[in-house]
């Protein structure tokens, strides 16, 4: 598999108020192959979302560099499509116009019907011209997916897209989202802190360790596809499932410094 993006030995810190630094990311090296799903992982304050929007171009590296078909990202661009966990739609544009406003490097003749197409590919040509307020959070979430796929970018850039839904609303939309990676071979770097989600999605999962953020490890979902729901209660689930909450757990509890608290606890 070709290496489509490459995250080479990326760091990032940010000036706190006294002039110090704060090392959020250190030295990360990961890469995305064509028609690749990659999960990043971790605990909370690892650096995932900041590491996402350097790949965006919407932050800058304080020390290395990350490629795009072997060209220096420095600034956002059409190549790839982003997905925040909130919806981050237009409140007064329909559903419809939502999608053709991310088109404006396409010919305006042009925008409609690609905005229909991708409309139609996560299941809402029915409500094309209804407004935001009219749609469910999981809906408005789709909107945003057809939004980011309407560019037809080289990497979907997707953070915690399903955060904010309910637990059955997003199992839904790992399904939908699964199929359109399917009929597309999209490469997507995917941002979460739900390790079933990394799992059920995932070609690989980067874990990232806590406080600088640093790569963990990198673990092989060998699992088959399609992936199917009853997947999870396969064995094979079960032992990746365990082994990545273990390492999460291990970093979680030296970010907090809770290790000698537990372990007089009975729980580490």
């Amino acid at each position: 598999m070709a290496d489509l993006l490459h995250i080479d030995h990326v760091s990032k810190s940010f000036e706190q108020r006294k002039g110090d630094a704060h090392l959020v990311l250190d030295s990360i090296d990961l890469t995305l192959g064509e028609g690749e799903f990659v999960s990043l992982l971790g605990a909370s304050g690892c650096g995932k979302s900041t590491l996402l929007r350097i790949v965006a171009g919407l932050e800058v590296p304080s020390d290395g560099v990350v490629w795009l078909d072997g060209h220096e990202i420095v600034a956002p661009g059409r190549d790839r499509g982003m997905v925040f966990q909130q919806y981050t739609l237009y409140p007064w544009l329909t559903a419809k116009r939502n999608v053709e406003f991310a088109l404006v490097d396409t010919p305006k003749k042009e925008r409609p019907e690609i905005a229909a197409e991708y409309l139609e590919v996560v299941g809402l040509s029915d409500f094309a011209d209804h407004f935001p307020s009219q749609l469910s959070g999981g809906m408005q979430q789709r909107v945003a997916i057809a939004r980011a796929l309407a560019l037809r970018p080289r990497v979907m850039l997707m953070d915690e897209p399903f955060g904010a839904l309910d637990a059955q609303t997003r199992g839904l939309m790992q399904e939908l989202l699964l199929s359109i990676w399917e009929r597309d071979r999209l490469s997507v770097l995917f941002v979460t802190h739900d390790v079933e989600e990394s799992l059920i999605l995932s070609d690989r999962v980067c874990v990232l360790g806590a406080r600088p953020g640093r790569v963990r490890e990198i673990v092989n979902v060998d699992l088959p596809r399609p992936r199917v729901y009853e997947l999870r209660d396969s064995a094979e689930f079960i032992t990746l499932k365990h082994h990545v909450h273990s390492l999460i757990h291990d970093e979680a509890v030296k970010a907090t410094g809770l290790g000698n608290v537990l372990a007089r606890g009975g729980y580490s």
